[in-house]
């Protein structure tokens, strides 16, 4: 491509770039996002991390549950045996 092929689709990026900056479609998108978030603020949802957290708090429960579960199978199996 040439110099002014170049310039000339620099210049008609630009041109587009400026016109959607100054439509109405960039205050549309703001309103959007804006009533996404406030949709959202409204539900009961987690961030992922705090859904992480969670996950690791019941991973590590779990595995206190299972040693808890072990330890109580072998004091009962050690208060059945006779002495």
């Amino acid at each position: 491509m040439n110099n002014s092929a170049n310039n000339f689709f620099n210049d008609l990026q630009a041109k587009i770039n400026q016109v959607l900056e100054n439509s109405p479609a960039k205050d549309i998108e703001k309103n959007v996002k804006a009533f996404m978030t406030q949709s959202f603020s409204k539900l009961d949802l987690v961030t992922r991390e705090e859904f992480d957290i969670q996950t690791q708090v019941l991973a590590k429960t779990r595995a206190k549950l299972e040693a808890l579960e072990a330890r109580v199978a072998e004091l009962e199996a050690q208060s059945r045996k006779p002495e």
